[in-house]
């Protein structure tokens, strides 16, 4: 009877093994399949390796929304169909579920996570994005950890905290039961669970299912790049495993995934951004959004300054995360829509306003400002221009920013009015010059310049113009 029932269990096994055999086979293979059926795909654009292209196209990219975990809001395709309204391509989705009305990634039974079982609604809601995004030429940028999911509170009743799951123990897994520190302080361990670090086998098993399955859904779309963290401070071995990790998964199913990091210091001189502006072989391109917590000129040189570092391997530079907002932390709202521009005059890839508790999200100066942009860069290539302040005289600080294709066309941002001269002298005559008013997204009649050499731009007010002459 004991070797009988011995038998069935060998069967047992062996038949839950195959199963699962095929089930990865067939997983991988529907991976495979889509990816490869898909037209379009985020790439560094080959001619200027500073922008992005999408379905072969060079393309810049702006947003905002009211939410970072997009996929988790009810009303996603509204607010999908408004950012597209006002001419925008670009939103940051961090993979987090600390939000009222948010939904964890593993089933619960009971009082306990199973982290074997997948939550069904989750990668619903994430397909569902995904699948929105692409349908819109919407460029998504997925953090995979969001940081603050796992300290604090949040960590408490995270299904990967021990105490919360019935796959491990908290000798098992090493990880604390409590995290009341600030996660600059890197008191959680489960970011240091690769082999590089403390090798935390048993947990590492549950954090790569964990991003398979996120790329199960997401390397079937081309609209996706991949951050690995929101704001840390963690080792760097962290982040090049799972970029490595992502990119070989990707190349098994004949694609290619973009990068990169983002790291929680202000100033991009810091020794922790070394991690993403010197390597890339790691990470193919840089977010700086923590730079968007400077202000006027100095938010400008900062960023130029990087630009420079990396003259000898141009990346995109993104910023998926502009601050400021009245009732914000992090400047006022000026702050945030200056941002905005000196990013994207300064020849940067993307940006987008932060969500409204920290930034100007998709409210009203938000869309005049991605609508006012689009109006702007759709009237030049923009892609062959770089920033110019060289051709700018009789300048203030922080009082106007060119962009420039010598002797064929030239942008000047006004933050706030101002007057300045601007060299032309390599623009063929007739040219002209025409005014937009930023904030009402309205071009002025078009006026002929007669004369080569300076010409003197005053705006007709003290408000946001840019001035545009071909």
């Amino acid at each position: 009877m004991s070797a009988l029932k011995g038998h069935s269990m060998r069967q047992s096994i062996h038949v839950s093994v195959f199963s699962l055999i095929l089930f990865a086979v067939a997983s991988s293979w529907n991976v495979c399949t889509a990816a490869t059926d898909s037209t379009k795909r985020i790439e560094i654009y080959p001619s200027n390796p500073a922008y992005w292209q999408y379905g072969g196209k060079p393309t810049l990219l702006f947003g905002g929304s009211r939410e970072d975990n997009l996929f988790q809001i009810p009303d996603l395709k509204e607010h999908l169909d408004l950012l597209k309204s006002v001419g925008g391509n670009y939103v940051r989705n961090t993979m987090s579920c600390r939000d009222e009305g948010n939904v964890w990634p593993f089933k619960k039974i009971n009082d306990k996570y199973d982290l074997d079982q997948w939550n069904d609604e989750f990668w619903r809601r994430f397909e569902t994005f995904l699948k929105l995004t692409q349908e819109r030429d919407i460029i998504v940028q997925i953090e995979v950890w969001a940081t603050f999911d796992y300290y604090r509170e949040n960590w408490d009743v995270n299904p990967f905290n021990a105490k919360n799951n019935m796959n491990y123990t908290a000798e098992q897994s090493g990880l604390p039961g409590q995290v009341n520190s600030h996660p600059i302080r890197t008191e959680n361990n489960f970011f240091w669970s690769v082999p590089a670090e403390r090798n935390q086998k048993i947990v590492l098993t549950y954090q790569q299912r964990f991003v398979d399955k996120i790329l199960s859904y997401s390397l079937q779309y081309g609209n996706v790049l991949y951050c690995m963290d929101n704001e840390t401070s963690v080792t760097p071995e962290w982040g090049k495993y799972w970029s490595e990790y992502i990119k070989a998964k990707a190349k098994a199913a004949n694609v290619t995934a973009q990068t990169t990091e983002m790291w929680d210091k202000w100033d991009l001189a810091h020794s922790q951004h070394n991690a993403t502006f010197d390597h890339p072989e790691t990470y193919s391109f840089v977010d700086i959004s923590q730079n968007n917590h400077q202000k006027g000129q100095t938010h400008w040189d900062n960023a130029q300054r990087q630009r420079a570092r990396i003259a000898g391997h141009i990346r995109p530079l993104n910023n998926v995360k502009i601050y400021g907002a009245d009732k914000g932390r992090f400047g006022n709202s000026r702050d945030g829509m200056e941002r905005f521009w000196r990013n994207i005059f300064g020849g940067l890839a993307s940006a987008r306003f932060h969500r409204p508790d920290s930034g100007l999200g998709l409210g009203e100066q938000a869309q005049a400002n991605i609508r006012s942009m689009r109006l702007l860069t759709d009237r030049i290539d923009i892609f062959t221009c770089a920033p110019h302040n060289d051709l700018l005289s009789d300048r203030e600080q922080n009082e106007a920013y060119c962009i420039a294709h010598p002797g064929r066309e030239y942008a000047v941002y006004f933050p706030d009015g101002g007057e300045v001269t601007l060299d032309i002298s390599r623009l063929p005559q007739p040219a002209t010059l025409t005014w937009l008013n930023i904030l009402k997204s309205r071009w002025s009649e078009v006026q002929p310049i007669q004369e080569g050499g300076k010409i003197k731009l005053s705006c007709p007010s003290r408000d946001y113009w840019a001035v545009l002459i071909k």
